[in-house]
């Protein structure tokens, strides 16, 4: 079943960056921010982790954990993840089983072919593991800004 707002988010584990494996149930407590996204080392995907990495102090003193998601391999994770000094982990799903629980796989066009690939969108979880706020079909300018307002406004609640 997907995930909906003001519902608990399904637990879940998942192989990320450093060796970690993620689970939501370790994270209670913490408000979480999970954000997908279609490809490593593509132009949107790292303007988006570099508007994250620049912001996670702050989203840091606002309680909240940052997280990225794409099908892409650990190792591609690992790589792209150094050279872009990203200092949050980043979550492997090869298998799309948060891309599933979280409803982003969605028909894409590109120069006019169609397939199934991932709908950049971001999810703000709270320290009791219920979806308070997402983001669907994002466009990068100005989108980390919006979400770490609501990780603010959300931890003062």
């Amino acid at each position: 079943m997907a995930v909906a707002i003001d519902q608990p988010v399904t637990d879940f584990e998942a192989p990320a960056t450093s060796g970690q494996t993620v689970s939501l149930a370790s994270l209670k407590g913490k408000q979480v921010v999970i954000y997908f996204y279609p490809k490593d080392s593509t132009p949107g995907c790292t303007t988006q982790g570099q508007g994250f990495r620049d912001q996670l102090e702050a989203f840091k003193a606002a309680n909240t954990e940052v997280f990225g998601v794409s099908r892409d391999s650990l190792k591609s994770h690992e790589n792209f993840k150094a050279k872009q000094a990203f200092t949050f982990e980043l979550i492997s799903d090869k298998e799309e089983a948060l891309c599933q629980l979280f409803d982003v796989i969605k028909l894409k066009k590109l120069y006019g072919k169609e397939y199934m690939g991932v709908d950049r969108s971001t999810f703000l979880i709270d320290k009791d593991g219920v979806l308070r706020q997402e983001w669907r079909g994002v466009k990068v300018p100005g989108h980390v800004d919006a979400v770490l307002a609501a990780a603010q406004a959300l931890n003062k609640a």
